[in-house]
């Protein structure tokens, strides 16, 4: 009664109103959540391996940081590569480049060698296969199979 002081036809119009106004802000947010849905990049975020060789920071602007524990305790050891991603496939292709070892022996000291450096390197340098089981994520090489598994934080 309040609303419109008891006239029927502008009550109408402003519950039209409402409706419509309701009604565009649903069909906007189920669009926005959609899009996030699908579109986003799976594998967004740092993973930690299982075996605690090796940690990544994916990065949603095709970078990925590649952070070796056993080399950090002697100060940074985190090499930055770059990713592409097929997530119709599910394929993750990871490069470098051979100077990007160089700069990592070093920032290291020089206590691991630059061919050292560029074997470990060689492991995720590569085109994998991709998993993801909520939390886990399951590189599979694609040449001869071999799989690193990590965990996400």
């Amino acid at each position: 009664m309040i609303i419109a002081k008891n006239d029927e036809a502008k009550r109408s119009k402003i519950w039209r109103r409402v409706v419509l106004i309701t009604s565009v802000l649903i069909v906007v947010t189920a669009i926005f959540l959609l899009t996030k849905l699908f579109t986003t990049n799976p594998l967004e975020g740092v993973w930690v391996d299982e075996d605690g060789r090796v940690n990544l920071d994916i990065q949603s602007n095709g970078a990925v940081i590649v952070t070796m524990p056993e080399l950090a305790e002697n100060g940074s050891a985190s090499i930055d590569l770059k990713y592409t991603i097929d997530t119709d496939d599910k394929i993750l292709t990871i490069t470098g480049d051979e100077s990007k070892a160089r700069e990592l022996a070093e920032k290291t000291g020089e206590q691991y060698t630059e061919e050292e450096l560029r074997n470990m390197l060689a492991s995720i340098s590569t085109t994998f296969d991709y998993s993801v089981d909520q939390r886990r994520l399951t590189l599979s090489e694609r040449e001869y199979g071999e799989q690193l598994i990590f965990i996400k934080e």
